[in-house]
């Protein structure tokens, strides 16, 4: 991540926070994540990987997608592929391009590339208010959705089920690059929690 963006997305976690009137401490129960790394990430002292975020922008109302093109690019209708904003995660070298433009109306494309034998979980608060589809453009994505593992190859396409904490691996010796379609949700879905080997849904 370029010292620009690692600024400017220091400052759209900061105003996102104050727009919710949240102060470190209460973002930091709502995320899960702790106050002394809020406070570096919001000083752009830290370099936050893909989980970590996820969990910042479940917890702010936002898409991953949407933090990250706050943090790149103003409102617009239209953004070429050279301007879309693309992340990539410090640890796994996963990389996320936002494709929608940053004006779209709840409706978000981002494609996604996860390195040959990557793997990436995000929390189950990342999809409390989307609803999402993925389709693999080349290569294989092994997805597992709370106790559900899905194999999905080139052309797949899957729906989500209820909020879950999920892992995307890779496991193949060749990167694979999918689409996510996602759909922002005014109301927050129910989470599906499992715990031993019973299932629990929370709103």
């Amino acid at each position: 991540m370029s010292d620009t963006l690692g600024a400017a997305l220091a400052a759209t976690v900061r105003s996102a926070r104050a727009a919710r009137g949240l102060t470190v401490a209460g973002l930091a129960d709502a995320s899960g994540v702790s106050r002394a790394m809020i406070s570096k990430v919001e000083r752009a002292e830290a370099q936050p990987t893909a989980a970590l975020l996820a969990k910042l922008s479940g917890a702010l109302g936002l898409t991953l997608s949407e933090l990250i093109a706050r943090a790149e690019s103003g409102p617009s209708r239209l953004t070429r592929h050279g301007e879309q904003p693309l992340w990539t995660d410090p640890d796994s070298g996963y990389s996320r391009r936002a494709v929608s433009p940053p004006a779209s109306t709840g409706l978000e494309l981002v494609q996604v590339e996860l390195p040959a034998g990557a793997t990436v979980a995000m929390p189950a608060s990342t999809y409390r208010f989307i609803d999402q589809q993925i389709w693999v453009l080349a290569g294989r994505l092994r997805f597992v959705e709370g106790d559900d593992v899905h194999e999905l190859g080139q052309g797949d396409c899957l729906q989500l089920g209820a909020p879950a904490d999920c892992v995307y691996v890779n496991p193949t010796e060749a990167p694979c690059r999918y689409l996510v379609a996602l759909y922002k949700v005014s109301a927050p879905r129910g989470l599906t929690l499992t715990r031993g080997q019973g299932t629990e849904s929370a709103v």
